[in-house]
């Protein structure tokens, strides 16, 4: 049984600013060097990284020394890239993650893999804590219950085939989530119990809240 992990790293990060947002260092280390090192101790066969073809460079040098590692072009959109990275290898389970979540455990990642063995599809989310409201126009029409509100993370993993056949059938669509894919075509999506640490670095303000979380972080 083999388990691969796709990891997207191919947008430019044009609202985090000139530099792209994964090479930048915390603590003397790259954004998606934290995250690459957690999928590195998981139980994962293959990382492959669809990359942003202005840092594939960088990225092949930057893990030339990492067995698990392999490093591919990614797409013009996340799906693309997502696409990109299913059909560079074939395996038996696929777990899915936004290079820019550094925070993500190892822990997380292994009860991915041994809950999609059951399940076949899931996605980690953590339970809503904000009340949310529903608005047009700058008025509120109503609250929305958040007791059945969850907010959807990273990885996402799936039985191999499943995913990429709704790749094929909704290969024109442009998903930023693959879970939703799924639930479009009517697939069941399980909720695994994520944490609250795994934000998804989009601005430099996210990078401050990313050096408390990382300051004495382990990815165990």
């Amino acid at each position: 049984m083999k388990i691969n992990a796709i990891i997207t790293a191919g947008g430019t990060g044009s609202r985090f600013g000139t530099k792209n947002k994964l090479l930048e260092k915390v603590y003397d280390k790259e954004i998606i060097r934290y995250t690459i090192d957690a999928f590195d101790k998981s139980n994962v066969d293959e990382i492959i990284i669809c990359s942003h073809l202005s840092i594939i460079d960088e990225l092949k040098e930057m893990f030339k020394d990492y067995n698990k590692v392999k490093i591919t072009e990614g797409g013009a959109t996340r799906q693309q890239s997502v696409y990109n990275g299913l059909l560079y290898d074939i395996c038996d389970y696929v777990v899915i993650h936004d290079g820019a979540r550094p925070m993500i455990s190892t822990d997380i990642i292994n009860h991915c893999i041994e809950m999609v063995k059951d399940v076949k599809a899931l996605t980690v989310a953590t339970k809503t804590i904000d009340t949310i409201k529903e608005v047009e126009h700058g008025k509120i029409i109503k609250t929305i219950d958040r007791a059945k509100l969850y907010n959807t993370q990273t990885p996402q993993a799936f039985e191999y085939n499943l995913i990429k056949k709704a790749h094929e059938k909704l290969i024109e669509q442009n998903f930023t989530d693959d879970a939703g894919m799924l639930e479009t075509l009517g697939q069941t999506v399980y909720i695994l119990d994520g944490s609250y640490k795994n934000i998804k670095i989009t601005t430099q303000t996210d990078i401050e809240i990313a050096k408390i979380f990382l300051q004495n972080y382990s990815s165990n």
